[in-house]
This record gives C-alpha cells, structure tokens and sequence, in this order.
C-alpha cells in the first residue's frame, strides 16, 4: 500500500472581476491513484476482519474495495463528510444491510476468522453477537426492565425469572444506568431523558452478550452532559468488548477511539492510530478533513 502523503489538486480561492479573492467550496473527488488507503487498516489482533469490501445499492457503489479490521478491545472511529459511506461499511458488520432492497456486499468480512456472509449462517445470533445501537435512542415500548430482559429471553440466555433480574441489573450497571432506574424498572423506557434512552439501548445491547457493538452517531441527538456520560461509557465498555463509532465530531473521535478511520466518497482513504491521524495525516485530504477545510 501507499505510504507516501498525497495532495488534492483542487483550487482553494478564484478571482472575481474586480480581482478579489473569493473563496470556492471546494469539491473534493477522490482520484483514482490514492484509492490505496494510507495507514495501517490491519489489526495484529483483529475480532473483525473485512477484506476488499464493496457495497452496491442497485447500480451506485457507495463502498469501494474497502480493507479495514476491528481490534480487539478497542475503539474505532469512522469519521467522514456525511454520504461519505462510513454507516453504510458498518452496517455490513452486522448484515443489517440485508434488510435494503438491491443492497449487495461482496467481499470478505469475517467475526474471530468464521465469514457472516456464509449463506449458511443465522443472521438472528450475528445480530446479538454484532450489536447496533443507533443515531437516535429507541427504546422498545415496553417497561425499562422488559427492554434488556427480552433479548436475553427470546435467544435463549435466560430461562427463569432470577437469570432474567440477574442480567437486568448486570446490564443496567455495566451501561451506568441501574442507580437512576432499580426503583422504578416497571415504568416506560420511553419516559426517560434522552440520554437514559441512549444507555438504556446500550444496556439492551450488552444483554445479549456481543463481542463488538457498533454505534451510529450515538450522540448526535444528545445534549452535552449526556454526551459526556456516553462517552465516558464507551471508555469503560472497551474492556469487554470490541467498539465501531461513526461520528462525525472530531473531539469525540480523539477522545473515545485508538484507532480512525477517514473514508471520503465510499473510499477508505487513511486509518491509523487516533494520536497519529490527528497530529500527523498521511494524506492532505484527511488533514483538511480534521481541520475543517471541507465536510
């Protein structure tokens, strides 16, 4: 792969008639040459390993032979100008893709070496193994205790009524929410604040065991304060367990993630370690990316 830092060629300002600068909005088009993505994509221990993957819905590929893993125990951020294709790539994490119609994936994408796209495989266990909390909080409109007991449930991973309180208040902890909610885990989830909504699908998550937990913007809906809280989770949650953020803040990538991963236009264009990225980009489009000269 390219290791060499590459430039856009592309024009920052023009001259108007009466010769004063003014500035363009500079479209960015990927040339074909850096499509090789700079950095380090491999993993020396990867969870997740995706090998040359593209995505097409219908005719249009909104991801371009793409190669990246997903460590274990870390946190990885996907950062991009919206459209750029990072939801779409993590989406296939979980074949949550499979439910777009005209949506295919090619490539290899594999969970501890075994392929989720084996024609063989459940997509009901990927799912809980691959966990998904999204954009906007959605809770089930069921009680705050029947939102993280009924996954557990349907797939088997409690069958009495203890197991079931045990995994309650386990994930309720371990997603900084049972001291807010034990005294009342017979109300609505739907009655909490937005950030409680935000851990309490993270609770429901965790419930079912994942390996990896794939997050979508999980705080583009929030306020500061219940930003802060989540983040702060994420930092905890890496012990247990492998984490794939899309976001497109910049201080939130450099405060929750190890490693980052920039894609422009469907491309991976740089991944590398989340220090390295910020400080010193390989590639002049992920530096006027970071520093806000496009997006």
């Amino acid at each position: 792969m390219n290791q060499t830092r590459q430039d856009a060629d592309t024009p920052w300002t023009h001259k108007d008639k009466d010769g004063a600068g003014k500035k363009l909005q500079r479209r960015y088009l990927v040339p074909r040459e850096i499509r090789d993505t700079v950095g380090e994509p491999e993993s020396p221990d990867p969870k997740m390993r995706c090998r040359n993957v593209d995505v097409y819905y219908g005719e249009k590929q909104a991801i371009k032979d793409v190669t990246l893993d997903i460590g274990c125990n870390e946190v990885i951020a996907m950062i991009g100008p919206s459209g750029c294709g990072k939801s779409t790539f993590i989406r296939c994490l979980n074949r949550m893709n499979d439910t777009i119609e005209n949506c295919r994936v090619t490539g290899e994408i594999a969970l501890d070496g075994e392929d989720i796209y084996d024609p063989r495989l459940d997509v009901g266990p990927l799912r809980a193994q691959v966990g998904m909390v999204f954009q906007k909080p959605n809770p089930f409109p069921k009680s705050i205790y029947e939102n993280i007991a009924y996954g557990p449930r349907i797939h088997g991973l409690t069958t009495n009524r203890h197991e079931a309180d045990e995994c309650v208040e386990t994930s309720l902890n371990r997603a900084g929410l049972w001291e807010e909610v034990k005294d009342r885990l017979h109300q609505p989830g739907t009655g909490l604040s937005g950030g409680q909504q935000q851990r309490l699908c993270i609770a429901r998550t965790i419930a079912v065991r994942p390996e990896v937990i794939l997050m979508d913007e999980p705080c583009s809906a929030l306020d500061p304060i219940a930003t802060a809280i989540i983040e702060d989770l994420i930092y905890e949650l890496r012990e247990r367990y492998s984490i794939a953020i899309v976001t497109h803040s910049m201080q939130q990538a450099s405060r929750v993630s190890q490693r980052t991963a920039f894609f422009h236009l469907g491309d991976l264009i740089e991944v590398g370690s989340t220090e390295r990225m910020f400080t010193q980009p390989l590639h002049q489009l992920t530096e006027d990316y970071i520093t806000g000269r496009f997006g």
